[in-house]
């Protein structure tokens, strides 16, 4: 995987949230959570700013593992970012990313109301430190990769 700064993002039907990783993929942190109708040019931007090297979507799947309506709009978001965009799109599984989420920010004392303005980047957090500790822990990345138009994987 190459080093740089990635994007994690977790994409709600109200609200996207977006956390970043350190350049050396170690640490995810959240960076910020943006309302759905303008978080594809805001996620793009963030891109930039942070001179990111890879988008990573959370892919909600159901427990057992079959696509749900959550997951085609993902998918379909993270298809319009690779699109838009210049960079690869990673698709992972994020399974329980904001059950996890709602569960850790209850354990550090916020209210279920206070949440809302948080959990979806800390969600996006638990899906981009999940991919840095599988690269790490397995050397190799998680998920599907969706390259931009004109790369040359197309």
């Amino acid at each position: 995987m190459l080093p740089g700064v990635r994007l994690g993002i977790d994409v709600g039907k109200a609200r996207v949230g977006v956390a970043r990783s350190d350049p050396s993929g170690l640490l995810a942190s959240p960076v910020e959570t943006v309302e759905r109708d303008s978080a594809l040019t805001r996620v793009l931007d963030l891109a930039r700013e942070y001179s990111a090297v890879e988008l990573v979507v959370g892919l909600p799947l159901s427990l057992s593992g079959a696509e749900t309506a959550s997951t085609a709009d993902a998918r379909e978001f993270a298809e319009a970012l690779a699109r838009e965009g210049s960079l690869p799109v990673r698709l992972v599984d994020e399974r329980l990313s904001t059950v996890s989420a709602q569960g850790m920010l209850s354990a550090q004392g916020h209210s279920t109301r206070n949440q809302r303005a948080i959990v979806d980047q800390a969600a996006a957090v638990i899906i981009l430190q999940h991919l840095l500790d599988s690269v790490r822990a397995q050397g190799r990345a998680l998920g599907h990769v969706l390259n931009p138009p004109g790369s040359v994987d197309d």
